[in-house]
């Protein structure tokens, strides 16, 4: 297959280091669970842009609505509006995402690694360790025994990571994170239980990970509250009512000239 032949590399590095933390481990369950550890430990830096994007994009989240608000009836108009706002805040909504997308390519070698995992691995480094926790062996599929168990955790740990790592996504992002666990299910079901396994170890990471980031990520002031007859913030002070006293204040002294008294003069008087 091209997409085999195009993550070779991978997989042999994820042979190798299956091989080495089994040495360690003496089981081969364990060694998944160390191994995706390890992974998620390598994608820390893109959790951190993730983080600080999401945390952008909620600062700016007011500004964005104002412009759909304002587009709503031309989408066209609306999308350059937005690309262009994107681009002067220097916000990069697809980096959110980044860390899912850059566990697919691990996910999918891993597949691939337990396919054949009996006659590579299995064939010349020993079979302890195929089973975890007593309940599943790693090389059957999830449908067998007490598999269907294992996508009831992974669907549990799914949805309670996608919750917590989603708050400040857009409506949309976040509807699919919380869909996509569910709509996985039909097609993991053939999957081999290594596979969920490695998911499930993952998703409990993402969890212990959101717990975290909620506590030490500052929650966004709320805008102070306005009442009626609170005037807006660039809004000049309003003018007195005419007949108040600072309105009289106000007023100018009136410059008129001094009266001029006039005299009347008795008949008969002299000058």
């Amino acid at each position: 297959m091209i997409v085999a032949s195009i993550l070779q590399p991978l997989e042999d590095l994820m042979s190798w280091a299956l091989v080495h933390l089994h040495e360690i481990t003496g089981s081969w369950s364990w060694s998944i669970v160390a191994l995706t550890i390890i992974v998620r430990m390598l994608l820390v830096p893109l959790t951190v842009r993730q983080i600080h994007s999401m945390q952008n994009l909620q600062a700016h989240a007011p500004e964005m609505k104002a412009i759909q608000t304002r587009w709503k009836h031309d989408r066209q108009r609306m999308n350059q509006e937005m690309m262009a706002f994107y681009k002067e805040n220097q916000i990069n909504p697809a980096a959110s995402c980044l860390p899912m997308l850059a566990q697919f390519p691990v996910f999918i070698s891993l597949f691939f690694v337990l396919k054949d995992f009996e006659k590579d691995l299995i064939a010349a480094h020993g079979a302890s360790g195929l089973d975890w926790l007593g309940l599943v062996t790693i090389t059957q599929d999830t449908k067998v025994g007490w598999g269907p168990l294992l996508i009831v955790l992974y669907a549990a740990s799914q949805l309670t990571s996608s919750y917590l790592m989603s708050q400040n996504m857009q409506p949309a992002q976040r509807a699919m994170l919380l869909i996509l666990p569910i709509a996985f299910i039909p097609f993991v079901l053939n999957f081999p239980s290594g596979l969920m396994l490695y998911w499930l170890t993952t998703n409990l990471w993402t969890t212990g990970q959101g717990l975290i980031t909620r506590r030490l990520t500052p929650k966004p002031q709320p805008p102070p509250k306005r009442s009626s007859r609170t005037p807006p913030k660039d809004a000049p002070p309003p003018e007195p009512e005419p007949d108040s006293p600072k309105a009289i204040a106000a007023k100018p002294a009136a410059t008129t000239p001094p009266r001029v008294r006039k005299v009347k003069r008795k008949k008969g008087s002299r000058r």
